[in-house]
């Protein structure tokens, strides 16, 4: 079976590259993948050569606009490279470890899905049906990448690709998934059909996903069966109004808290960007945490030694008051400062 996989190479990667005199950039010591050899024999090749981890973009708003949300996640993908690619190269970053693989390969999806409305029953359906097909390949990619013995960085779309995450590092582990989720919502939704606010659930319902907690949950924008089902399930939560506006503990300590619960399994790491206040998102809010404390987040669970994915969704260039510019680069600045804290942490924690 063909990988879904649309894998980068050096003239797909030129236009995104700028250069500077007497500085190296990242982009001069990132790898690229060998096109011309199998890609998961590629991988293996590249991680025995020290690569540990593979950078990967899935660019659609499918899953968001299942959910009956605003489109504009395919972006957040290209807004992050042209920021990355281009910061320095020095001593505080491991880049000659990265792989930057490509994009999971939708095309024909994304075509389907283009003239569709959410506010149709019938095209809301179809929606949601391109979402499970989306799933089965984020699965298949993510299932090559846990197979070479790398670490993902996935980002770009909703989160809905959370499920695809979950199944193939579980099938690969052949156990189930424990997942810290910095999110305002649980995206614990029933199992209607799928969408960006239920791949966790759905993750559950399958096995796959053995305990989850939720940082930073927004206690009024989740319903009450949301709330119920997390109850049954035995999941938990630290909401946004005991961190934020109570105080009842602080972030660090919430933190620390949930990830001495998610230690006796493989661990995803999952940050939503409508956590943070101001990003251009699907769900754009002012209520939110700042891109420190987001950093700092991912910082403390990448820093746990059974880590093993970190996945960066729903950001959205076009949500952006002041229009689509600027919402590339603040979604590329952001973003790409939650992948530098993952990789920083992460190659301390070896």
């Amino acid at each position: 079976m063909t990988t879904p996989l649309y894998i980068y190479d050096e003239a797909t990667v030129k236009p995104w590259c700028s250069s500077r005199a007497n500085e190296k950039k990242a982009w001069q010591s990132i790898a690229l993948l060998d096109t011309h050899v199998d890609p998961l024999q590629a991988m293996q090749d590249a991680a025995q050569f020290g690569i540990k981890y593979v950078l990967l973009g899935i660019c659609e708003d499918i899953g968001p606009r299942a959910n009956l949300g605003n489109g504009g996640a395919e972006d957040g993908w290209h807004a992050f490279l042209k920021r990355f690619l281009n910061q320095p190269d020095n001593q505080f970053l491991a880049n000659e470890k990265v792989l930057l693989l490509g994009e999971v390969a939708i095309s024909d999806l994304t075509l389907a899905a283009r003239d569709l409305s959410n506010q149709n029953p019938q095209q809301l359906m179809q929606l949601r049906e391109l979402c499970a097909q989306l799933d089965e390949r984020v699965e298949q990619v993510l299932s090559l990448i846990f197979a070479a013995g790398l670490e993902p960085i996935v980002i770009g779309g909703g989160h809905n690709n959370c499920l695809g995450i979950i199944r193939a590092l579980s099938k690969y582990k052949q156990t189930v998934v424990n997942a810290i989720n910095f999110d305002p919502h649980a995206d614990f939704r029933d199992c209607e059909g799928r969408h960006s606010g239920n791949g966790f659930r759905y993750a559950y319902n399958e096995q796959h996903l053995g305990h989850y907690h939720v940082i930073g949950m927004h206690e009024l924008k989740n319903n009450q069966a949301i709330i119920d089902a997390l109850a049954a399930a035995r999941f938990n939560y630290d909401s946004y109004q005991a961190l934020q506006v109570r105080r009842e503990k602080t972030l660090t300590e919430a933190c620390q808290q949930a990830l001495a619960t998610l230690t006796h399994a493989p661990l995803g790491v999952e940050v939503d960007l409508d956590s943070i206040s101001l990003m251009p998102v699907s769900a754009y809010t002012n209520c939110g945490f700042s891109v420190s404390d987001a950093e700092h987040f991912v910082h403390l669970a990448a820093s746990q030694i059974n880590s093993h994915y970190l996945h960066l969704c729903e950001a959205a260039p076009n949500q952006h008051p002041s229009g689509m510019q600027a919402g590339i680069s603040d979604a590329g600045q952001i973003i790409t400062a939650l992948v530098n804290a993952y990789l920083q942490a992460r190659d301390s924690s070896y």
